[in-house]
């Protein structure tokens, strides 16, 4: 009696390939900590990093890159750092909101509550925001690099990982432009 499986092999699923930008008007490539951390993450950890720029606090070119990255087909996450405090000149979440098609609230709430304990009663000061744009998923972080860690760490790295979990936003992918 024969008990081998002989379907062919399931394919090997393609890398996410994520874009990443960083939204500093003090920093450049060089002291760009929170974005090199991401970078680093994104590679060792096996994902397609597709893309990665810096551009000021100026609403409209964050909105500009971002719109360009939502619309590529070939970008399935993009993350955002830096301007989500409360300050004039944090705009991300200002620039970003307009264009997600659906927030994950859960995101924003879930990384307050992790990043109250490291830094307490600060993290109400964090606007970070997730949500899904044409078939894409969007994170906004904080510029601080502990910020990033936490973010990518416990929420975002375990979510694109289809190992991690039968319910993850990687097995969700094929499923986002349904309509």
């Amino acid at each position: 009696m024969d008990h081998l499986d002989h379907s062919p092999p399931s394919p090997t699923p393609n890398p996410v390939a994520i874009a990443l930008l960083t939204v500093s008007d003090s920093r450049t490539a060089a002291t760009d900590r929170s974005g090199q951390f991401l970078a680093h993450q994104v590679t060792q950890g096996g994902y397609c990093l597709r893309e990665q720029t810096l551009v000021s606090d100026d609403r409209y070119q964050v909105r500009a890159i971002v719109s360009r990255w939502i619309a590529d087909p070939q970008i399935q996450v993009i993350i955002t750092t830096g301007g989500t405090g409360p300050t004039g000149r944090d705009i991300t979440p200002e620039a970003v909101q307009v264009l997600l098609d659906k927030e994950l609230p859960g995101f924003g709430e879930l990384f307050r509550w992790l990043s109250y304990g490291e830094i307490k009663t600060a993290t109400i000061q964090s606007r970070a925001l997730g949500g899904v744009a044409n078939g894409t998923y969007v994170f906004c972080l904080p510029g601080s690099t502990a910020a990033c860690r936490l973010a990518w760490e416990q929420l975002i790295a375990p979510q694109l990982n289809p190992q991690d979990s039968a319910c993850n936003l990687v097995s969700l992918l094929p499923r986002l432009a349904e309509s």
